[in-house]
């Protein structure tokens, strides 16, 4: 696929929440193999935006096409997602993106096994694959749910502030691994950002969500759409 196909497509989309309607008329065109960060001020439906693109949440009206249902997207949700109390190891964490191709009671043979802990050796989890999930740090633990969606083999990532909670050095890390994703493997991410100028140098385009509203917008109109908000230089969380 090249970078100028759309993958995935939505056509006037209109998403509630109960009664109140959180976006209206939504319009895009996503291209394959594109880094999009998702940016807007606080509440503006960055998540819930994705979500419905996942799937995950019902359209009240439009429509919205992707690929999914020849092959599962990696979703990477906020850590908080994920009980760190529950006594799941690293690798157990990461063989759960095996899902889609083994279901719950198969388990993972030669061939998936090599994947597994080439994508662990990827991210620096090897040495940490017997460590429970409550166990590692923030970053390894954003690391080992990127690796998650990664074993997938998926050509659609979509990641909830994947960076949130990281220290500097540790977002540049995860980053880098999204560029690597997108530019030599030719991947498409999604994901809820909670800046515009951390990512200005990563991608020509964003998705600005703002008043129910979403358009894909470069990075100059981005600080133009957002100007008066919180948004141009650190985005609240959505």
């Amino acid at each position: 696929m090249t970078p100028s196909v759309p993958i995935i497509r939505c056509e006037h989309v209109a998403v509630t929440y109960g009664r109140q309607e959180v976006l209206h008329d939504v319009c895009l065109e996503i291209p394959a193999g594109a880094l999009l960060p998702f940016v807007g001020p606080n509440g503006a439906g960055k998540t819930t935006l994705l979500r419905a693109i996942l799937g995950l949440l019902p359209v009240r009206s439009g429509w919205i096409r992707t690929p999914f249902g020849s092959k599962p997207a990696g979703y990477v949700p906020q850590q908080k997602a994920i009980d760190p109390l529950y006594p799941v190891t690293t690798r157990q964490i990461i063989e759960m993106g095996l899902y889609p191709e083994l279901g719950w009671w198969r388990r993972p043979q030669s061939e998936q096994k090599a994947r597994v802990l080439s994508v662990m050796e990827r991210f620096g989890l090897a040495e940490h694959q017997s460590k429970t999930f409550g166990e590692l740090s923030g970053g390894m633990k954003q690391k080992a749910l990127l690796a998650r969606a990664l074993v997938s083999e998926a050509d659609v990532f979509v990641l909830d502030e994947p960076t949130s909670e990281l220290d500097e050095e540790t977002e540049r890390e995860v980053l880098s691994h999204l560029v690597v994703m997108t530019r030599s493997e030719g991947k498409t991410v999604l994901m809820a950002y909670h800046g515009l100028e951390q990512v200005a140098v990563l991608t020509p385009m964003v998705c600005v969500v703002h008043h129910g509203r979403a358009c894909l917008a470069d990075i100059e109109e981005a600080r133009r759409l957002l100007g008066g908000t919180s948004s141009a230089g650190g985005l609240a969380h959505a």
